[in-house]
């Protein structure tokens, strides 16, 4: 019995030694088995960080593309709507930019000498292309003025039997060679569309022009061409033109937008040739065949790049202190104390070539229209909003100081 339990207790000791040499035991792996591993942790982790790096350039580059529009007055990637919920404001408005500006940081890095064109300038002689029916002529009264009091020259080109604003290279090239061959210090105004004068190697001048609401300024076109003092002229300089018949003279805007009549359509891409009076975007965007279709998202982009390459001031009458604060301040050689002498000859300033008989123009025609100037009408809003961005940068000290808008 006893040979029994020692043999027992033997192989009880030799299980328990085996198990103790099991649990302690290491197998080795070869060496390359262990650098095998090592590499492939080591690219699992290199291809997590690409990866991630791809995924966060790809949703940038979305991000991007998902803007409606390149560029924007308020130096952002997107148009009139970006992220509303969180910046709840008025862009289209002074004190609405402003506000913007303020929310989103922007108004720390306003650098007033950026928002300025007018140092690029290889001449001091403005190229005044104006928009017609924006009032233009307004201004010109103005530059008049202004050009007895700084003893500077103003041209104009005679007026046409035919508007063409739109002008093939050869006559681009004319133009330029005839404006840049004025004096320094002169003023050159025309309805033509914008010349690209370093195109033809031509030194480049001090551009400017003015906006309008495209809605109110297609409105007032339409009443424009069928004024009698308007016509008057035209017959007197052009005897030989065709009447047109009194049908047309006495046709009725808010009927011809309801009926749908071709004149009051505005219809989308459509091209209406060099004297398209529908897009005042044209007379920005240049003479280029992209710049022709109507409410084209590609010309306003090509306009929008033209105005903040080129263009010192793009102002508007409608906030006349405005304009007339930035161009005293951006171009002083030209305009310094465009206030005083808008003050002094203001009653004639204002009522150059005003149209009085222009009948109640209903809002439900109004909306219709709009509907069709999508892209015109955000143009208007991005030349809006630079000029808004040129005033509050050169109001910047007032505003913090007083915590509000001076009157000037």
């Amino acid at each position: 019995m006893s040979l029994v339990s020692k043999g027992k207790s033997s192989i009880n000791m030799r299980i328990r030694d085996l198990e103790n040499v099991l649990r302690h035991r290491r197998i080795p792996y070869p060496k390359r088995s262990v650098e095998f591993i090592a590499l492939i942790a080591i690219s699992c982790t290199l291809f997590l960080f690409l990866h991630t790096k791809n995924l966060n350039s790809r949703l940038k580059e979305m991000e991007v593309k998902l803007q409606p529009s390149e560029f924007s007055a308020l130096g952002l990637t997107g148009d009139n709507h970006i992220d509303e919920s969180k910046h709840h404001h008025d862009r289209n408005t002074l004190h609405g930019t402003y506000q913007y500006l303020k929310s989103t940081g922007q108004l720390d890095y306003l650098d007033r000498s950026s928002l300025n064109n007018t140092p690029q300038a290889e001449k001091s002689l403005i190229f005044f292309n104006r928009v017609a029916k924006v009032g233009s002529e307004s201004l010109m009264e103005l530059i008049d003025e202004l050009g007895k009091l700084h003893e500077f020259e103003v041209y104009t080109n005679e007026p046409k039997s035919k508007n063409r604003v739109t002008l093939p290279d050869d006559e681009q090239k004319d133009l330029a060679e005839a404006i840049n061959e004025l004096n320094e210090f002169s003023v050159y105004i025309e309805h033509v569309n914008h010349i690209n004068f370093t195109k033809f190697d031509m030194p480049r001048p001090i551009y400017i022009n003015l906006v309008r609401d495209p809605v109110e300024r297609v409105i007032s076109w339409f009443f424009y061409v069928r004024g009698s003092y308007s016509n008057a002229i035209k017959y007197q300089k052009f005897p030989n033109m065709p009447l047109k018949p009194e049908k047309w003279f006495k046709k009725d805007f808010n009927h011809c937008v309801r009926t749908g009549d071709p004149e009051c359509v505005y219809e989308q891409l459509s091209t209406g040739g060099g004297g398209d009076y529908r897009r005042q975007s044209h007379f920005f965007c240049g003479h280029d065949k992209d710049c022709l279709p109507f409410n084209s998202k590609t010309a306003i982009q090509i306009a929008k790049k033209v105005v903040e390459k080129d263009y010192a001031v793009v102002g508007s009458w409608e906030d006349t202190n405005v304009t007339l604060t930035v161009l005293e301040k951006y171009i002083p050689r030209f305009f310094k104390g465009a206030h005083v002498l808008y003050n002094i000859h203001k009653d004639r300033i204002v009522n150059q070539n005003k149209n009085r008989r222009k009948p109640k123009i209903y809002d439900d025609v109004k909306a219709m229209i709009r509907k069709n100037f999508t892209e015109e009408i955000d143009f208007y809003h991005f030349c809006k909003q630079r000029l808004y961005k040129q005033y509050i940068a050169l109001k910047l000290d007032d505003i913090r100081a007083t915590g509000a808008f001076s009157k000037k």
